[in-house]
């Protein structure tokens, strides 16, 4: 506690607390997905500030003036790096600026040790003051699945920036868009993740490809930002995204990629992690087209012109706060009725007439959740299936009646994102990012009763916000941004293998094949092997961060991204059943 200017300063508890900082850091990111990441990111920078500044102000022999007169100037260096640098990048300066500030404040105390008090505040501020300069150069682009920070000059133009200057939006007037007379009668891929929600394609065969063999590429063009998939019927590809200020669904042709219609609506949402854009997928049925912006409004269009049939907020009508992500289901529709999730504090669950969008019913469904409305036959009684941070709950499709909770909570206002899984004989299967795993559920109705039944967990497998499929026994998927595949009747890890980052899957069981889009746009073949990882091949297909899931529609992949969407020719013809 000296303040003797004799004294000559402490230093190596600054040095201990920055080098356990970074010890932390980097030890959580070897635990991507999981809470020990999500808190060393948060924790080891706040604590290894206060740290240094309780180090500094009460242990580092510095003259008491000198310890007020630095901490300050430390403080307002730290404070300054966020206020100057652009608004996107305030997570790269929480988990990397702020440590980063910490060690040249430290660095500098040690060189000038010896040094005048004026001379060590001059490292200080210089050495901050690069902090802060070199930091207001960039701006963010999000984070990847595993919190890397992608960065970009601060005045470079963004991709939707740059997509706004070259291209023009085609307006729904006259016949622009065609008519119906060439569209079949069917939907080859009406909604989500194909027609099941389940990403799995029997009856259908690739040819596999390599890097010497890459498939055709039919067409590829920029897209504004959005993270949901495609829906497609016939020629017509269906998707939303963002331009500016305006949310849009979207209409391309299907065979070249040249557009043919888009509604707008005034709407924009942003958040620094994954960026602008609407996180759902259309819905196609009987000629309509479904969609739910990231703000909460539903849309109902003609799926051939574009015309708006009608709008809804949902977000208004469940008085559903607006999501830290914002809202992400994609529309299921159920006989007469189309059902969305937004998890209002009474009514989470909302079905409007598909015709007319009247509310038909509302659900109170307990925990957020950034996961779909489910159909699947439980118990022998079809019912809308819905997970969230709580767990699981079925719903009567035509009243909105709770059936059963099963409670899986994640704790501390967490939210699931992935669709769920079924086993062969009709179990639940239950996906949890955080370190939480995958969960075997038995659902039983007894008479008027239903109940609930764990058979096992398994931290085997612990999908985030990237599907898994299920496949003789198994569930296949990504644990963190590695590959996994469990055995369902046990819940053990069977393999692990493969890095994509946090990718998505289609499955070809037929083929005993899965169609792997990574995160960072490579496209790759891998068995649906029980017994071992097995990567056929893996080629580049797109650029930038791809968390979008992948559609496989008449022998033509159709991938897409925040920045672009292409299409390669990757089989004969075919035909998928429709739902």
């Amino acid at each position: 506690m000296s303040s003797n200017p004799a004294s000559p300063l402490r230093v190596w508890p600054g040095i201990l607390i920055v080098l356990l900082q970074w010890a932390a850091l980097i030890a959580g990111n070897s635990f991507p997905g999981t809470p020990i990441q999500f808190y060393s990111m948060m924790g080891a920078p706040v604590i290894g500030t206060l740290l240094l500044l309780i180090w500094w102000v009460f242990l580092s022999r510095a003259r008491w003036r000198e310890r007020g007169l630095v901490a300050l100037i430390f403080i307002v260096g730290i404070i300054g790096a966020f206020v100057l640098s652009h608004k996107t990048m305030m997570m790269a300066l929480m988990i990397w600026g702020v440590p980063i500030c910490c060690a040249v404040f430290v660095a500098a105390v040690a060189l000038t040790r010896n040094g005048t008090e004026g001379r060590r505040r001059l490292a200080i501020i210089g050495g901050l003051a690069v902090v802060i300069v070199t930091a207001m150069l960039f701006r963010g682009e999000g984070v990847r699945g595993s919190f890397a920070v992608d960065l970009a000059p601060r005045f470079s133009k963004t991709a939707e920036a740059r997509l706004l200057e070259q291209e023009a939006l085609p307006r729904t007037s006259g016949n622009v868009a065609g008519d119906a007379a060439g569209l079949p009668e069917t939907v080859a891929w009406p909604e989500f993740r194909g027609p099941r929600r389940d990403s799995v394609l029997p009856g259908i065969r690739i040819d596999e490809f390599s890097a010497e063999s890459a498939p055709a590429e039919l067409w590829r063009r920029p897209v504004g930002p959005g993270w949901g998939s495609f829906s497609v019927w016939g020629d017509r590809l269906f998707t939303q995204e963002q331009r500016g200020e305006k949310e849009l669904i979207s209409c391309y042709r299907a065979t070249d990629g040249e557009p043919l219609w888009f509604h707008e609506d005034e709407a924009r949402f942003e958040e620094p992690l994954a960026g602008p854009g609407p996180r759902s997928t259309p819905t196609i049925h009987q000629g309509h087209l479904y969609a739910f912006g990231a703000t909460g409004l539903l849309n109902a269009l003609d799926a051939v012109t574009g015309e708006s049939l009608w709008q809804r907020d949902a977000a208004a009508d469940t008085a559903a706060p607006l999501p830290e992500w914002g809202f992400a289901a994609s529309p299921l529709v159920v006989d007469d009725l189309v059902v969305v999730h937004t998890g209002g504090p009474d009514k989470a669950l909302v079905a409007y007439a598909r015709e007319t969008g009247e509310p038909r019913w509302f659900a109170d469904i307990e925990g957020a959740s950034y996961s779909s409305a489910h159909l699947a036959t439980i118990a022998g009684v079809r019912q809308l299936l819905i997970l969230t941070g709580e767990g699981a709950t079925g719903v009567l499709p035509e009243t909105g009646e709770v059936l059963w909770n099963h409670s899986w909570p994640m704790g501390g206002g967490g939210s699931r994102i992935v669709q769920p899984g079924f086993t062969d004989n009709g179990d639940l299967l239950i996906g949890t990012g955080f370190g939480m795993g995958l969960q075997r559920v038995t659902v039983e109705r007894s008479g008027g009763s239903w109940s609930t039944r764990e058979h096992w967990t398994s931290r085997g497998l612990k999908p985030y916000f990237n599907d898994f499929v299920v496949h003789r026994g198994h569930a296949f998927g990504f644990d963190g941004k590695i590959m996994a595949a469990v055995n369902l009747e046990s819940g053990d890890r069977a393999w692990k293998g493969g890095r994509y980052g946090h990718g998505q899957i289609l499955l070809l069981p037929d083929q005993e094949l899965m169609i792997v889009l990574a995160e960072n746009g490579d496209l790759a073949l891998v068995r649906a092997d029980t017994a071992a990882f097995d990567e056929v091949t893996r080629i580049p297909a797109i650029e930038g961060k791809t968390w979008n899931h992948p559609v496989l529609v008449d022998g033509v992949l159709f991938v897409r991204n925040g920045e672009e969407m292409a299409a390669f020719r990757i089989a004969p013809p075919m035909e998928i059943a429709a739902r």
